[in-house]
Order: structure tokens, then C-alpha cells, then sequence
């Protein structure tokens, strides 16, 4: 497989855990209306919710106009996203880009299809919720932005030290 196809095929994989888990829960799972519920675990339970806006409920956009600039911005970021994919060298980098553009796909799917982001994974302790209710793709993008960013911190790190923790990684 040519280097590059890595981040691509892990897009695709997203993409497609992120729509079947949708409809899974939607369709023979039936959570499908504001508010159901499906209690599997103490801490964690399918809630069916509607996300018009984007990460932590940021540009909520409930009119056409709103949705549809929304696609927009969020395809355009896609499309930097796969651009950027085409041309890193970096395996572990190739993997978190191919996360946050099959993340993101999803979620543009959905959007365009319903005119809003289809969330339903409701992680809880208690009371306590550390995260709003998301789906896959929302924590393919999370997860990939976290290592991103430590990426970004140790290859800093790295260069003044003149090693690279991440190798053994990159080469797995």
C-alpha cells in the first residue's frame, strides 16, 4: 500500500464506522426520537439527540441559510484536511488527519442528508458527564486532535533533543 493511502483508508473506515453506528442505533436499535434512551452499561447509555451546531454546541445553525454555511465551512475544512493528508509523510500524522477527515465526512453527511448532526454515545459518572453526547465520528476527531497536538509538542521537543520518541510508533 502506497504510504499516503494509510491516512486515506482510515478516512474511508471512519466514515463508515461513524454511518453504520447511525444507523444501527437509529434503525434496529431504535433510538431515534429527541430523549430516547437505551441503557447498556451504569456508565454509558445510547440518548438520541439532534446537534445543529458544531464541537460543544459552537455555530448553532438552525435555519437553511445557517445549515447550509455550515456545510460549507466544515467541507472546506475537509477538503484542506485531505490536502494536507496528500501530502504528510508522518505515519502517526497520516492516521490522525484520516481520523479527522473520516470524522468529519460523517458528520457533513449528516448535516447535508438531515440538516443536523445525528449524536447518540452518552458517556456519564453519576450525574457528571465529561463530554456532551457524541458519535464516532466526533471522537475520531477528538482522538485525532489530541494526537495531533502531542505530535506537534514532542516533534518541538524532539528537535532540540535531537531524538524521536515517536519512531517506534511510526514504524509499527
Amino acid at each position: 500500500m502506497k504510504s499516503r493511502s494509510l491516512g486515506f483508508l482510515i478516512a474511508l473506515v471512519v466514515f463508515a464506522l461513524d454511518q453504520l453506528t447511525k444507523y444501527w442505533v437509529t434503525g434496529p436499535l431504535g433510538v431515534n426520537h429527541i430523549g430516547d434512551q437505551l441503557y447498556l452499561i451504569p456508565n454509558f447509555q445510547l440518548t438520541y439527540t439532534e446537534n445543529n451546531g458544531i464541537s460543544l454546541g459552537l455555530l448553532n445553525a438552525t435555519t437553511p441559510v445557517g445549515r447550509w454555511m455550515l456545510v460549507g465551512l466544515t467541507s472546506a475544512i475537509a477538503i484542506g484536511v485531505a490536502w494536507w493528508l496528500g501530502r504528510e509523510k508522518n505515519r502517526v500524522d497520516q492516521i490522525a488527519l484520516g481520523m479527522v477527515l473520516g470524522g468529519a465526512l460523517g458528520n457533513i453527511l449528516d448535516r447535508t442528508r438531515h440538516g443536523y448532526v445525528v449524536d447518540f454515545a452518552d458517556l456519564h459518572f453519576g450525574e457528571w458527564r465529561p463530554f456532551l453526547i457524541f458519535n464516532v465520528g466526533d471522537a475520531a476527531i477528538s482522538i485525532a486532535v489530541v494526537i495531533l497536538l502531542l505530535r506537534a509538542f514532542l516533534s518541538r521537543k524532539d528537535q532540540e533533543t535531537g531524538g524521536d520518541p515517536m519512531e517506534t510508533i511510526e514504524h509499527a
